[in-house]
């Protein structure tokens, strides 16, 4: 017979406790502890539910190893994020702010894949609603039924029905199982849930996508095991009031974790960005001084994109160090390397570095072009047009090579660009009509451009 089960779970981090305490044991939030009733089905014994379990350990070397089975959608962004594709029975969950385009990012990979049958499941949004944002994109399918339902129990029996190829859930936090007795999108009804679909991923081989909230920290909101049970965890990153879209992986257990798709918002939906550096570099019609061009690289994505520094006098007692889409702390290293090793008065001036395009980037090869771009405009001289740079920073003043400089270099000449420079130690490659110049100090460097 069942089992009525209360337990008191944090909100934080998922951990369980069979009391109510101010202080989570396990994160150490303070009042995240919250009480949860569920009701569990009591096995007969652990010995009668392996008995009929058809997997039975196995040697390493005996394992059959299968091809990946996976599913190119017209979408080389998202395929390019996960790794070549869409992997058989994978289970993805995808998460971002409040009307960044989660849903519209969903939506249109289920009305692209006609040759398979997909179910939508949205918990928020009507079907008229769900119409009316297909036609705006001036899509349609044949092959993409859309169900609007909240209850597990109900949709597992649609699925049961409909026997869908893919799977997309309209948000998890929207779910609720009746196992459960509490409220959606509480702790237990999520782990509940989301365990439920995971089992169906693996069991059936139909790869699940969720759509996840996120907190107001930016994490995503629900437990911490919530990830670890998923096999990617994809992150829809940038400013809702600016068109551009960052698809970020930070777990795939099918691919690499450092690939990033970049899409552009637009009335008919999202639009792939096939060149990211020409979007990056903005139009100037002269050149402007704290402006700089670095070569950087995310995953296997080579990317030209552009450093802006302002440095002025500090107006009050303290001078601001503000960076965007960098880090503060390594930009206050880069400040003292440039005030020790350049002989730069940095101290009572205020620094803002910003990263256009709203990339975040932690590249280490754009140390150099952040160092140049903080430079020229303490000195009010422009860089010269049609240079970029890729180089790390050491705390010694030198310039270090940084990996792959021959696709950089490759990305930079396909771009029109005419100089980079990099470290001496770094191979260039092949740069074809583009001149490379390298250098092992920052001093030597200087020299070089301002004279």
């Amino acid at each position: 017979m069942a089992k009525i089960k209360t337990s008191f779970v944090c909100s934080s981090c998922g951990v369980s406790s069979p009391k109510w305490q101010g202080q989570c044991h396990g994160c150490g939030e303070w009042n995240t502890l919250h009480e949860e009733v569920f009701t569990k089905e009591v096995p007969a014994g652990w010995k009668d539910q392996g008995e009929h379990s058809a997997n039975r350990p196995m040697v390493l070397s005996q394992v059959d190893l299968k091809p990946e089975q996976r599913l190119i959608t017209a979408d080389s962004e998202l395929n390019r994020v996960l790794g070549g594709g869409i992997v058989s029975g994978a289970m993805v969950l995808i998460g971002g702010e409040p009307g960044i385009g989660k849903s519209t990012l969903m939506l249109q990979l289920a009305l692209r894949l006609n040759q398979l049958k997909v179910l939508y499941v949205s918990g928020e949004e009507s079907q008229q609603q769900i119409k009316m944002r297909s036609q705006r994109m001036g899509l349609s399918s044949d092959s993409c039924y859309i169900l609007t339902e909240t209850s597990i129990e109900a949709i597992f029996q649609h699925i049961a029905s409909l026997k869908p190829q893919l799977l997309i859930i309209d948000s998890i936090q929207t779910l609720q199982s009746a196992t459960a007795d509490s409220l959606a999108g509480s702790v237990t009804q999520i782990r509940e849930c989301a365990t439920k679909l995971i089992r169906f991923a693996k069991e059936s081989h139909t790869p699940v996508f969720m759509i996840g909230h996120i907190t107001k920290e930016g994490s995503l909101a629900g437990p911490k095991v919530l990830e670890h049970m998923v096999d990617t965890v994809l992150q829809f990153e940038g400013d809702r009031h600016l068109s551009y879209r960052i698809l970020r992986t930070s777990k795939n257990r099918f691919g690499p974790t450092s690939e990033l798709g970049i899409y552009e918002m637009q009335m008919q939906g999202l639009r792939e960005v096939v060149n990211p550096s020409e979007i990056l570099i903005s139009q100037r019609d002269t050149p402007i001084s704290g402006v700089a061009i670095a070569a950087s690289l995310e995953g296997n994505r080579p990317l030209l994109i552009e450093i802006q520094a302002l440095v002025s006098p500090a107006a009050y007692g303290t001078p601001q160090r503000t960076a965007t889409g960098f880090d503060g702390r390594r930009l206050n290293m880069l400040l003292a390397v440039l005030e020790k090793r350049g002989g730069f008065r940095l101290a009572t001036q205020d620094v803002f570095l910003n990263i256009a395009g709203g990339l975040r980037v932690e590249d280490p090869a754009i140390d150099l072009a952040v160092a140049v771009s903080i430079i020229s405009s303490f000195n009010e001289t422009p860089v010269p047009d049609k240079l970029c740079f890729a180089g790390e920073i050491g705390l010694g003043g030198e310039i270090r090579a940084v990996n792959r400089t021959a696709h950089r270099v490759a990305e930079a000449s396909k771009l029109g660009f005419e100089q980079i420079y990099i470290s001496k130690f770094a191979e260039s490659g092949t740069p074809g009509k583009l001149q490379v110049r390298t250098f092992g100090k920052l001093e030597d460097l200087w020299e070089d451009l301002w004279g």
